[in-house]
């Protein structure tokens, strides 16, 4: 015992008061100084007079008294047992212990005894057994005083002394503690059967069960009789039980079954609460928790604990308060109790435990699978929410079906193993060696997986786990098929649980506060892994109390030795000791062993033993060692019935031949091996009695159990069970177990199961076994005389006994406890109690569903679960108080596995379950039954359960639901709407404003919900306000955008049932009261899904001009789908076509080269494209829409989007990508095909024939016919304006896709603008008649060609250029007519001059490159151009080179023009150059034929002209085709030779008129004069009237007169003025008068350089640079981008490693550069590549761009100054703002989502947070919008704490955000940063002003 003063602070564990004073009492007012003990018999006696008459009662109460004062007489001190004489034989030693009797009426007699109780006082005590009635005393009490007598003759000696009176009374005597005697061995009382009867009932009321010891204390006994209150009492416990009880270190406490483990638990958590409760200290309250497997133990021991503690505190009442209390003997439900609710006394969580909660009783499954659980497994947590699903409440059906029990294993996965692995192994074990060994072992905590491998588990040792240790490896491929099929069916076993809660505890504190003592009760029927985390829940090492009995472990899942226990939980304690500096316990646990047997008599308890020693014997560590178990009294030894041949013998042997008795007894039961031994006894011996397997017995215990078949039953054969042999001396041949003790392991659990059968009885133990599977054993009891044996035609009196109802009764209860409800069936069915039998049969139903799960189908298992619910509502019915709702309750659950919920909802009903029945219904869908409930019976159901049902009643009714509430929902229109907005419902919430004639406000939902017919409708309604109308228009705009969007075909547009009824509505808008821009939109997608395309035109014009780019975009690409026949236009018709389509043109390159089209809202692509902005930077592309066909159209694996519900979505980056190849793909098949219409246009060129003669001989030919009379400068440089319009048109298309082959283009479209710009005959104009003001775009035209010009240098190779030659000459003629200045220097660096030449160019015998000679006779700068020119054409014309003969015209007059220029220019022949000369216009405005004096030679000049003459001569003879061509012509007709021959004469006549040199006129005479007699009268040339005039008028004939000095100038005239004006003009200097000359515009000079200049300004304009001509008109965006690396802006930019390569098809080639130019070339590339990868920034730099902008505008003004806010207002805000108008995207996104959610109504309460949550967020979003956006007031005050304050609640907001990605965290951050964070800035400068 402690004393008081033994209170200490060990490791901070504060140690309770002592346990003795806290158990025991002083006396009670009117008794002595004897203690008075009594039995429960006694206890019954008395109350039983009690309650019958009350004045024996009292005189039995007052004969007590009398002996608790010691005041013995010969009528209270009567010896029953022994000699008649007491005072001559009570000290013969052989006279056993007296018994006496104290009469109390004549009939009745209390029998007690005087006993010394071997505590620390040896005190002395009065036990009292009974009041009996005269009659019934007997021999029974001889017997007792013998059976007691053997304790020992120093017992007897303190039982027989007796103190000297004083006066009338002896007091007790007290004696010193001595050692516990050896008892004396003793037969059993040889008594009559009736006699034995009497030695059970003394036995039954002297022996302490288990579980309960029933002896009351005096004090409260005498005041719970008096007012008879009927409570529990403490009791005295055995010496042994007294040491655990006061042990004050940790312990472990063995015995097997009955010795009373339990009750020494129980004791002490009483005596520390006691200790606690009457401490005098102010002390914390000691945490005690009690800890068992089974649910029904646990609630019984809280039960027993709270009503000892009650009798306890009854002992400070007074008699009347007690006499107030009423009667608490009312019978325990009969109720599951694993189907109660978990105790209330115990939290939810662990850590929410406090003081008032202990001491606590709970099962493992209780504190650890759920309470902790609840603590340590976070449901955010992924990882761990996984494993939370392995811990559920009773309530959750699936997690209940897929956690593995043994009747799981058995029923689901048994079946399932191949019968090869099953063969003669039992399931139940094998479930044990998986749990207990493979998975709940200790050395499973060294795998990371949670079980033993194979190796490791095949090395196990085969002593300490002998049962399958020569089946090890078939037992692993078992447990591997088991962990499979686990995991297909996702289970999951006790042992994942516990290893899932050490996973977590290993990484976490423990939750809440420890405990200071844990009791583990029954702890073999744990793993040993649940020991750890045990351990964990107590603080206190000294605190530990393990009890239990491993020869008991036959339990499914159990593999457990105390020895195990005890080394684990000290290297537990060890490693604690080690890790912490505190926490090991100063004194080793103690161990225990109770060795009384207080439920059986020696007779079985001797048996059992015997059965314990050889499991000892051959497997020494199987079980634990403990001492011999002893009973309280002697009894029969079992008997074992040999030579029997049938069941019917064994019938014969129970229930006699008789019929009165033909069943046994309620406390009776048969015992076999399996159901099969069960069913196939019971088919033989009918329904005897109750008959169950051993497993099922566990725990149970009967007066008389018939082991039955053990032996023949077993897999084991007879010559195995002959090891047992081995324990029998003196006996033959048996085998050596030692030698191979492998075979023999078998054995060792049959012998554990055999121990079980055996100490199920507590009174007779009947082996019946006909197998000689038996003969082993028997031999082996009947050698150590520990059974009886019965042979065949011994007479033996029926086994069976008659019971009475209340035993059956009481047999019923107590198997109903332990779940065996067929046997309980039985029991009360006997006991006529049909009720509690039904309510049984409904138990079996509902467990007959339970194992229907995982084996049957759904649907038969759903109606074994309705059959059970309808069982369990009957029993409802007719139940009362708790049980009718807990049946009903029960009833719930089988109806909803049943899938019946609205009977479940009903069942709730009935029981007046409101909550749960408005609850279930709500489940069930049936909502107007759930209002019902609710207003029915609202008084009955708690507010918040109320509020949420009818919220989400309001929710069904309100989202769409076409039923009618049976009752109103809403007490007014305010409260609707304000819910109604609140869960944004927005059909109910627009019925309900439509009701109200609040159109606009519908509108605005139906805008916000995206529905935009509804919204113009509803609009089109509205007449309350002004810009309903405005709104309409905008809305039905903004629904056409998104139906009818860039290149959706009419066609397709109006298959939409939308579009028809936008377009229908679109007629009903009242378009006065609209802008004219809206109205215009409006006409727009009226007049695309109209075809209106001249409309269209028009309106694109409008909308240019007002810079609406993407509306007139859209109208220009409805316009062009068109089909368009160019081929017959005149020149305005191309021209106005042309001009249009460079607009479409320009505007869809545009788009394709916006460096964000997706951020610039002023562009507003993402209307054009329908392209819809996603959160995380994403955008959709729509399906059916232009880009969405476009990206179908890419193999998948290429394509860069993801699959949309709607279409695709793509990044920022993809989605511009895209955009630009797609607009790209648009503008060049838009391109390509009008360049090929364009190519067949007749008006791109003018039939010369038809010019020349006014006809065609072609039947269709390709060139226009141009009377002409229309030749005039107008008409040149509209001819001309087309081809640069064309250009432009194409040089988009280049610039847009500079990967194109664009060579052959530009040559060819070139060679078309050569044509136009220098045609082949002066009528039809020259380079003189250019005017840039008359050509649209020409400026921007002339750029372009320029670099066209440019280029065609570069990528001109004579090797691969058939027309090589032709095409160089042109192109050279334009450079030094177009681009003079630069020419020379881009013409020097061209491959085909520098390197790779033109072999037949080359000159023999010097291989001089005439190339050179060419190109510097069109630049004219140099003194020898014009020799080199004629150098040139005379190579040409001498060795027949393929040439153009146009362009070799062209050649030849500038070769001649330079000639006479150079000639007249030279003084020797006129003081004033040039005075008086004639020339054509053309041959004037080039400056370089005036900037240089040339040299010639006559002799050059000759031959010159001779070859001239001889090109004549071939035209005319049609010998020059074969080398002359041109274009537009397959072949060179006479007429066309002919005009060329005119065109050659008229060349050669000006050169003769304005030449003085004699020789050059000789020549030219020649030529003519040879023309001019070739001539043919009947079919004249063309050239033959100019020939044949200047003949005449220079007389080149003989016999003619003489000839005019201006002869070859009239002809001229005169040939001129016949077909056209003149394109003469004579040059007049200042100084001098000439005579005006017919026809021929005259030109005054001063100086001869500037003749070109005067001559034509916007000719030479084009020479100057650009900012010297300002042309007449201005043309809207005027200025084209010309790019050739135009790639690198549209494609991805290469890394800076590689930014110095260039592709060569892609760009220049420099010829002979230098390595300083080089290097120039690589600074510029890299500084442009630069700047195309940071022109264009990310979608965020634009988005934040424009809000830094908005900012920018606002400080502009004068309210702001220069501040600190200020800064931060242009830096971190726009930052801010960005990351929140992300997020108010997403939450509306989220939104969106939640809205297309078609839920059941089973996530209605899910959807209805989700809404509230969003709406609320939205809400505050907007508000924070408000307060920080650029414009807002509230940055006027410039308050910084504010805007901090601002700053966090945006981030608080975005953490809320739904989807918040990682770009706005990054923003806000920086905004934070900027704003939020301290910063800590050293030597700060101040900041100047932005």
């Amino acid at each position: 015992m402690f004393s008081t003063n033994q209170l200490a602070h060990e490791t901070g564990l504060t140690v309770v008061q002592p346990l003795k004073a806290a158990l025991y009492f002083d006396n009670a007012n009117g008794f002595g100084e004897w203690r008075i003990l009594i039995s429960t018999e006694a206890y019954k006696h008395l109350r039983e007079h009690r309650r019958a008459d009350e004045k024996i009662f009292k005189i039995i109460y007052k004969t007590i008294k009398h002996l608790s004062r010691g005041q013995f007489s010969i009528d209270n001190h009567k010896r029953i047992n022994g000699p008649i004489d007491n005072h001559k034989r009570i000290n013969e030693p052989d006279a056993g212990i007296p018994v006496f009797e104290a009469s109390v009426t004549e009939d009745l007699r209390l029998v007690y005894q005087i006993d010394c109780v071997p505590d620390q006082d040896g005190e002395v005590l009065i036990k009292v057994f009974g009041i009996y009635r005269y009659p019934e005393l007997g021999g029974i009490w001889n017997a007792l005083g013998n059976h007691l007598a053997r304790r020992g003759p120093e017992y007897r000696r303190r039982c027989i002394f007796r103190s000297k009176p004083a006066g009338n009374v002896i007091l007790p005597a007290s004696f010193p503690p001595t050692e516990p005697e050896p008892e004396t061995l003793a037969s059993p009382p040889s008594l009559s059967t009736k006699d034995m009867e009497h030695v059970e009932h003394v036995e039954h009321f002297c022996i302490v069960s288990d579980f309960v010891h029933d002896h009351p204390h005096r004090l409260i006994l005498a005041k719970g009789l008096v007012a008879n209150q009927d409570v529990h009492h403490v009791f005295m416990l055995s010496p042994e039980e007294q040491k655990v009880v006061e042990c004050t270190t940790s312990c472990y406490v063995l015995g097997r079954s009955g010795t009373g483990k339990t009750t020494t638990m129980l004791f002490k958590i009483l005596g520390i609460q006691r200790a606690w409760e009457l401490s005098a200290i102010d002390m914390p309250k000691p945490r005690q928790i009690f800890v068992t497997k089974s649910r029904m133990l646990a609630t019984k021991v809280e039960e027993y604990f709270t009503k000892l503690l009650e009798s306890l505190t009854m002992a400070g009442y007074t008699l009347p308060e007690i006499a107030k209390l009423k009667a608490q003997s009312i019978e325990d439900d009969l109720v599951d109790l694993d189907d109660a609710p978990e105790s209330m006394n115990a939290p939810a969580r662990y850590s929410q435990l406090g003081d008032k909660h202990f001491p606590l009783f709970v099962t493992f499954d209780q504190v650890c699978s759920k309470m902790i659980a609840a603590d340590i497994f976070n449901m955010d947590d992924p990882e761990t929410r996984r494993s939370a699903k392995l811990f559920f409440g009773t309530n959750d059906a699936e997690a209940h079906d897929s956690f593995v029990t043994y009747d799981v294993f058995e029923k689901q996965y048994w079946p399932h193993f191949p019968q090869g692995l099953t063969k003669n192994l039992n399931s139940w074990l094998v479930f044990g060696e998986f749990m207990g060994i493979i998975r709940g072992s200790e050395q499973v905590l060294g795998f990371p997986d949670g079980f033993l491998d194979r190796s490791s588990y095949l090395c196990l040792s085969c002593r300490s786990n002998p049962v399958f240790s020569n089946q090890r490896d078939t037992l692993y491929d078992m447990f591997e098929i088991y962990r499979k099929f686990k995991k297909q069916k996702h289970h999951f076993d006790v042992a994942d649980r516990t290893h899932a809660i050490l996973k977590v505890l290993r990484s976490q504190k423990f939750p809440g506060q420890q405990v200071d003592y844990l009791y583990v009760d029954e702890a073999q029927d744990n793993l040993l892994i649940d020991a750890l985390v045990l351990r964990q829940l107590c603080r206190n090492p000294n605190g530990l109390f393990w009890a239990g009995d491993t020869a008991q472990t036959i339990s499914a899942g159990s593999s457990f030795r105390f020895n195990d226990l005890k080394a684990f939980v000290y290297r537990m304690e060890h490693h604690s000791s080690s890790a912490t500096s505190t926490g090991a316990p100063e004194h080793q646990p103690a161990m225990f062993q109770l060795a009384t047997n207080y439920r059986s008599h020696n007779g079985i308890v001797n048996c059992a033993h015997s059965v314990i020693k050889l499991i000892t014997k051959f497997w020494p560590n199987a079980i634990d060692h403990l001492q011999p178990e002893k009973g309280m009294v002697d009894g029969v030894k079992p008997v074992f019935f040999t030579d029997v041949d049938n069941d019917n013998h064994c019938k014969r042997f129970l229930v006699g031949e008789s019929d009165s008795n033909s069943e046994l007894g309620a406390r009776q039961c048969i015992l076999v091996r399996n159901e099969a031994a069960v069913k196939k006894l019971r088919e033989h011996v009918g329904d005897i009695g109750m008959i169950m397997t051993l497993y099922d017995s566990k725990g149970l215990e009967f007066d008389d159990v018939l082991l039955y078949n053990f032996f023949g039953d077993s897999t084991i054969d007879a010559s195995r069970w002959q090891v047992v042999l081995n324990g029998v001396q003196y006996q033959g041949y048996v085998p050596d177990f030692y030698r191979d003790t492998t075979r023999y392991a078998g054995i060792c659990s049959e012998l554990k199961l055999l121990y079980v059968g055996i100490t199920r009885a507590r009174k007779n133990v009947w082996i019946f076994d006909t197998s000689d599977k038996s003969d082993a054993m028997r031999v082996f009891w009947q050698s150590q005389d520990l059974i009886d044996t019965c042979a065949r035609g011994t007479d033996v009196s029926p086994l069976a006994v008659s019971s009475t109802l209340e035993e059956w009764a009481s047999s019923g209860r107590l198997l109903f406890s332990h779940k065996r409800y067929s046997q309980a069936i039985h029991c009360f069915k006997r006991a006529d109690l049909h009720r509690e039998a039904k309510v049984c049969e409904a138990y079996l139903l509902r467990e007959a569903a339970r194992s229907s799960v995982g084996v049957a189908l759904l649907n038969i298992q759903q109606r074994a679960f309705a059959a059970a619910a309808d069982a369990f509502a009957d029993c409802g019915a007719a139940a009362m108080g708790n049980e009718r709702r807990q049946y009903y309750r029960t009833a719930v659950d089988c109806y909803v596995r049943g899938g019946q919920d609205l009977k479940a909802a009903d069942t709730y009903l009935k029981a007046e379950e409101f909550e749960l029945a408005a609850k279930t219904y709500r489940k069930a869908g049936s909502f107007d039954k759930t209002l019902r409930v609710l207003t029915d019976h609202h008084a009955a159901i708690p507010e918040k359960t109320a509020t949420d049902l009818w919220m989400v009643c309001r929710l069904h009714y309100c989202s769409g639901s076409n039923d009618q509430a049976p009752v109103p929902l809403f007490s007014s229109f305010e409260e609707e709407l304000q819910f109604l907005e609140e869960y944004d419902l927005d059909r109910a919430r627009v019925s309900l404003l439509e009701s109200h004639s609040m159109y606009y406000e519908v509108a605005e939902i139906h805008l916000s919900e995206n529905r935009p017919m509804e919204a113009i409708q509803a609009f089109l309604k509205d007449d309350k306000y002004t810009g309903s109308a405005a709104r309409a228009a905008d809305t039905l705009l903004e629904l056409m955008w998104r139906k009818y969007s860039f290149r959706i075909a009419p066609k397709a547009a109006v298959a939409d049932g939308s579009v028809r009824r936008a377009i229908a509505l679109a007629d009903q808008l009242q378009m006065k009261k609209l802008e004219p821009m809206t109205r215009n939109l409006v006409l727009m997608f009226q007049s695309i899904l109209r075809e209106d395309h001249e409309s269209l035109n028009k309106l694109a014009l409008t909308f240019q001009e007002h810079g609406h780019h993407t509306a007139a975009l859209h109208c220009l690409d409805h316009f062009f789908t068109q089909s368009i026949d160019i081929h017959p236009f005149q020149l305005h018709e191309m021209a106005s076509f042309l001009e249009t389509f460079h607009t479409y043109a320009q505007l869809l390159y545009q788009t394709s080269t916006l460096p964000d089209p997706l951020g610039r809202r002023e562009c507003d692509v993402q209307k054009l494209l329908s392209i819809v902005p996603l959160p995380g930077d994403e955008f959709l592309i729509p399906r059916g829409t232009f880009l969405h066909k476009s990206v179908t159209g890419i193999p998948q694996e290429n394509r860069p989007v993801a699959v949309h519900r709607s279409g695709y979505t793509a990044s920022r980056k993809d989605t511009t990508e895209l955009i630009r190849q797609c607009i790209r793909t648009v503008l060049k098949d838009k391109v390509l095909a009008v360049d090929k219409m364009c190519c067949n246009a007749p008006v791109f060129s003018q039939c010369l024939s038809y010019i020349v003669s006014g006809t065609c001989q072609s039947e269709q030919c390709p060139q226009i016919h141009v009377a002409i009379s229309n030749l005039d400068r107008m008409q040149y440089n509209a001819h001309v304006a087309i081809h640069v319009q064309l250009i432009l048109i194409l040089q988009l298309l280049h610039s847009a896709h500079p990967s194109t082959e664009q060579w052959q283009t530009m040559r060819d479209r070139l060679e078309h603008l050569y044509e136009a710009l220098a045609p082949p005959s002066s009528i039809q104009g020259s380079f003189a008649d250019i005017d840039l003001t008359l050509i649209p775009y020409g400026l921007a035209g002339l750029r372009v060609v320029k670099s066209w010009i440019r280029d065609s240098f570069y990528r001109l190779n004579p090797s691969n250029s058939p027309r090589f030659l032709t095409t160089l000459m042109r192109i050279t003629s334009l450079s030094f007519t177009l681009d003079q200045n630069n020419a020379p220097a881009y013409i020097a660096r061209a491959e085909c001059l520098a390197q790779n030449r033109y072999a037949r160019l080359l000159r023999k015998p010097d291989n001089r490159y005439l190339i050179l000679d060419m190109v510097s006779s069109y630049e004219g700068a140099a003194p020898s151009s014009i020799s080199s020119g004629i150098m040139f054409l005379l190579h040409v014309l001498n060795n027949r080179l393929r040439v153009n003969l146009s362009v070799l015209c062209d050649c030849i007059e500038n070769v001649l023009s330079s000639f006479v220029i150079n000639h007249r220019m030279d003084t020797t022949f006129d003081r004033l150059p040039l005075h008086g000369v004639v020339l054509p216009s053309n041959w004037l405005i080039f400056p370089n034929k005036f900037s240089v004096k040339k040299d010639v030679e006559a002799e050059s000049i000759s031959s010159f002209l001779d070859a001239i003459g001889n090109l004549i001569q071939r035209l005319r003879m049609d010998g020059a085709t074969d080398f002359l061509w041109l274009a537009h012509a397959n072949n060179v007709t006479p007429l066309l030779r002919d005009i060329f021959i005119f065109r050659l004469c008229r060349t050669l006549c000006l050169v003769a008129h304005n030449t003085r040199y004699s020789m050059v006129k000789r020549k030219i005479n020649s030529i003519v004069l040879r023309l001019h007699k070739s001539n043919r009268p009947e079919c004249p040339a063309y050239y033959q009237k100019l020939v044949d005039d200047v003949v005449e008028r220079t007389a080149l004939l003989p016999n003619i007169i003489m000839p005019r000095l201006d002869g070859y100038l009239q002809a001229i005239i005169n040939f001129d003025t016949n077909n056209v004006a003149s394109d003469l003009v004579q040059l007049v200097h200042k100084t001098r008068q000439s005579a005006q000359i017919p026809s021929v515009r005259q030109l005054c000079y001063e100086e001869a350089s500037e003749i070109p200049y005067l001559l034509s300004s916007y000719m030479v304009a084009t020479q100057a640079e650009a900012a010297t001509f300002v042309p007449r008109m201005q043309y809207p965006k005027d200025d084209a981008e010309i790019r050739w690396a135009e790639k690198e802006n549209l494609e991805p930019v290469a890394q800076e490693a590689n930014a110095e390569e260039v592709d060569e098809k892609e760009a220049p080639v420099v010829v002979n550069s230098s390595e300083e130019q080089e290097c120039a070339a690589r600074r510029i590339q890299n500084a442009y590549r630069y700047h195309v990868r940071h022109r264009s920034g990310s979608a965020v730099d634009a988005e934040i761009d424009a809000i830094f902008k908005t900012c920018l505008k606002e400080i502009q003004s004068s309210e702001w100054c220069s501040s600190h806010y200020r800064l931060l207002f242009l830096g971190p805000l726009p930052h801010l703002l960005a990351c929140l108008e992300q997020g108010i995207t997403l939450t509306f996104a989220a939104k969106a989502k939640t809205k297309k959610l078609d839920v059941s109504h089973e996530k209605l309460e899910e959807l209805g947070k989700q809404r509230t949550e969003i709406t609320s967020l939205l809400k505050n979003s907007m508000q924070l919008r408000t307060k920080l956006e650029p414009s807002s007031p509230d940055h006027r005050i410039q308050d910084i704490d504010a805007l901090k304050h601002a700053v966090l609640k945006v981030g608080e907001f975005i953490q809320k955000v739904p989807g918040s990605t990682k770009d706005m965290q990054t923003k806000f951050q920086i905004a934070f940063k900027g704003i939020v964070a301290e910063k800590n800035v050293q030597n700060e400068k101040p900041v100047g002003d932005l």
